[in-house]
């Protein structure tokens, strides 16, 4: 609208050189023809960079989504034609699709960084700083660092309470071996870059790719058959089909952690 169109104006002119704006599709009555509408608008605002996810409902935790009627939720094929139209109409108007869930125009540094192979992601979606900790602040926010990954409490009453107590809010954490270490840098890759070297794998960490991965390679078999992803002898690749289902891609990495 003209007050979206108005602040993005005053954003640039104070010297903001990227600017990003959240879509969600799945929301209750929404339509194929009624988000098109949306990416029209969103299109002429020309925002540098677009994150376009999927509306999660889950009402048995969110108390306020019980309001909401499941039989007016959009079915999860017109979600999935939703974010079809959707990569087609950003990419038409000159938006890369990073993956996922972010498209940035050509000229973004993120856009860049994944054309050069410098593409991260973390808890927030897709970042070109993958060398930076990441110190969450907020209710449930998640912090990241070398070691490991911690979770602040998880409603506000909690996180006051030890706030003012002088204590760090923090009610768990996880850390990291040389496995997760391994399945990490394998899922940025494919997520970041829709590619793996397995030969950089093996460099990097001293493994043989083929003998760690092999109950894992197995399961990726029917994936390979319904054209997701290609396995060749050095290399896996993610298709632009693989791509739209890339989390459920990358799922069986998560097996030798479980």
């Amino acid at each position: 609208d003209d007050q979206t169109l108005n602040a993005m104006r005053q954003a640039r002119e104070l010297g903001f050189h990227s600017i990003n704006i959240d879509l969600m599709y799945g929301l209750p009555l929404q339509t194929l023809d009624s988000f098109s509408d949306t990416l029209e608008k969103v299109i002429e605002a020309r925002p540098d960079r677009l994150s376009v996810f999927n509306y999660a409902h889950l009402p048995e935790r969110f108390k306020p989504q019980r309001r909401i009627n499941s039989e007016d939720l959009p079915s999860a094929d017109e979600k999935l034609a939703i974010l079809a139209l959707t990569i087609e109409k950003l990419t038409a108007a000159g938006y890369q699709y990073i993956g996922m869930d972010h498209f940035a125009l050509l000229d973004d540094e993120l856009a860049e960084a994944q054309r050069t192979g410098t593409l991260h992601r973390n808890f927030q979606g897709y970042s070109t700083h993958s060398d930076s900790d990441l110190i969450a602040m907020g209710v449930s926010a998640i912090s990241a660092m070398p070691g490991g990954f911690a979770q602040n409490c998880m409603t506000v009453e909690e996180y006051i309470r030890e706030l003012e107590e002088s204590r760090f809010p923090v009610v768990r954490g996880v850390a990291i071996n040389t496995d997760d270490r391994v399945r990490g840098e394998v899922i940025q890759q494919l997520i970041c870059n829709n590619t793996l070297d397995t030969r950089r794998i093996e460099t990097e960490f001293g493994i043989e790719f083929n003998d760690y991965f092999e109950s894992e390679l197995e399961q990726l078999e029917p994936m390979a058959r319904d054209q997701l992803i290609r396995i060749g002898d050095h290399r896996l690749d993610v298709t632009a089909k693989g791509g739209l289902l890339i989390r459920e891609v990358t799922q069986f990495l998560l097996v030798g952690a479980l």
